[in-house]
């Protein structure tokens, strides 16, 4: 008997994870259906028109009816959203570097890109756009410029927050300063760069969309805040809906991308990748 109690649940810590898995999925997915099921009822109740607030059911059957336009218009703000953070995770990883080779280099060009963060894109937007002679690169510059900050700030960050004692042991075994930032500064940095690629995702794709708004694209060729925008015009309230919901969708997909990726990545070693309950 006394052996039994041990032996009869060797796999309760698993279920226990999926369990606990299981509810982070319920949790927002009930809440959501709960508001969604509010929001319908309101609509109905209090028969809002659907051009100030269309039913969850009108944006579902409008999602159906002009999906393949919707989507083929996101597909073209992702392409800018990708380019821009591809842009800015290989800029932005270059300048951490050089600013981490030296204190005064970090003083030098730091607020150089604190000015880039903190100037709103609409008021630079236009000077691009003219500057520029094609409108998707200057689309892909001024989403970069949203996206370029985090990963420089947290890269920059990472790389200077080894500690101390790891230096002084590399210093006493003779390693070089090549050594030093491959084997202990950049795996030390690892996890601060994976947090600002997170930020950055969403903020490429804000800033592709607030750049295709300030340039006003048209035509079947433009991405999807030309779409909000011509619905807007047109008082397509319902298909203005329906573009907002993609935009969501495709923002929450590149965070829960990025995250998978940051878990695959840190998994095995970091503190912050570990299972809590475990």
């Amino acid at each position: 008997m006394s052996r039994s109690a041990p032996d009869a649940a060797p796999g309760a810590p698993a279920r226990a994870r999926e369990n606990g898995r299981l509810r982070r999925l319920l949790a927002p997915v009930g809440l959501g259906f709960l508001f969604l099921g509010a929001w319908e009822w309101a609509v109905r109740a209090f028969a809002i028109p659907p051009y100030l607030l269309p039913a969850p059911s009108l944006i579902a059957q409008t999602l159906g009816s002009d999906g393949a336009s919707l989507l083929a218009s996101l597909g073209i703000t992702l392409l800018i959203t990708a380019a821009a953070l591809g842009a800015a995770v290989l800029l932005g990883g270059l300048l951490a570097l050089l600013m981490a080779q030296s204190r005064t280099l970090e003083a030098a060009l730091f607020p150089y890109a604190v000015v880039l963060q903190v100037t709103p894109l609409v008021a630079i937007a236009p000077l691009i756009i003219i500057w520029t002679d094609n409108i998707a690169l200057s689309l892909v510059i001024c989403a970069w410029i949203v996206a370029f900050f985090p990963i420089v700030a947290n890269t920059t960050l990472g790389l200077n927050s080894a500690a101390r004692e790891l230096h002084d042991l590399f210093r006493l075994n003779g390693a070089t300063r090549w050594q030093t930032l491959r084997l202990l500064r950049v795996p030390a940095a690892l996890p601060y760069f994976l947090a600002g690629l997170r930020i950055s995702g969403g903020l490429a794709l804000i800033g592709a969309v607030v750049a295709e708004f300030v340039a006003g694209t048209g035509g079947t060729s433009s991405g999807l805040a030309s779409r909000i925008l011509e619905a807007g015009y047109r008082l397509q309230i319902p298909r203005m809906f329906a573009a907002l919901l993609l935009l969501s969708a495709a923002g929450l997909a590149i965070f829960w991308a990025l995250s998978a990726l940051s878990r695959q990545l840190l998994r095995h070693w970091h503190e912050s990748a570990l299972d809590p309950e475990r």
